[in-house]
């Protein structure tokens, strides 16, 4: 089997209890944004689906949807090729995490009450129980997005939350990365801790250096682990 193919059908988890179709862009996505697809490679449709055993539509869906987030695009006399994430790209889409999740942080601290930082007291509080098991990896993704979310939602900035979503591609797996090591993921917590405490004592100076240190940290991690996989 083709490389590539095997790269995704390792990712494509049919589990879930979603369509094929969305089951198979979400194993796409994941594949090109990881880079076990290289940029360049062709994306053969009549491959996928003989291979995998699978009808073109959910492949033609996916393709579609990658078209528009510009992971893929197609190349007169290739046909669709992989656009994939580079190192600078990586680095480009955390500057701007730092500006967008600073600005975020500081301007909700100012707008929580107290019931709110109860709620983010108790999604860091669930997570320490979770940490150490890798059988709990959805769940301390899920509750790092939850932790961010809660972040973006109390700032109360609508435009800000609509200029995040468009990462949204990239960061959850980001996200999905560096909580793959044990070690990395209980440092993130940590810093969440002091994020929500600068946050609670409206630090600004604190919230403003942590944040950056925390992404800059994640953002190490992320390309070693890129180029780990380039090089494998």
């Amino acid at each position: 089997m083709n490389p590539i193919i095997e790269a995704v059908k390792a990712n494509l988890d049919l589990s879930k209890n979603i369509p094929l179709k969305q089951a198979f862009y979400e194993a796409l996505r994941k594949t090109i944004i990881l880079s076990q697809i290289p940029a360049g490679s062709r994306i053969n449709e009549k491959e996928f689906s003989t291979e995998l055993n699978i009808s073109r539509t959910p492949i033609r869906h996916a393709i579609s949807l990658l078209i528009e987030e510009k992971l893929v695009e197609h190349t007169p006399k290739k046909g669709i090729v992989a656009k994939g994430i580079s190192a600078k790209d990586a680095v480009e889409i955390f500057d701007i995490r730092k500006a967008l999740d600073t600005l975020a942080t500081t301007k909700a601290m100012y707008k929580m009450t107290e019931a709110d930082f109860e709620e983010m007291r108790a999604v860091l509080t669930e997570c320490e129980g979770m940490i150490s098991d890798d059988k709990n990896i959805d769940k301390i993704l899920a509750n790092f997005n939850q932790f961010n979310n809660l972040i973006y939602e109390k700032s109360q900035m609508l435009r800000l939350r609509e200029i995040v979503t468009e990462l949204q591609t990239y960061l959850v797996y980001f996200r999905e990365i560096s909580i793959s090591s044990l070690e990395r993921r209980t440092k993130a917590l940590e810093e969440h801790w002091i994020i929500y405490r600068g946050m609670k004592n409206q630090d600004i100076e604190q919230v403003t250096l942590i944040t950056h240190e925390h992404l800059n940290r994640s953002l190490d991690f992320i390309l070693k682990e890129m180029e780990a996989i380039s090089h494998a």
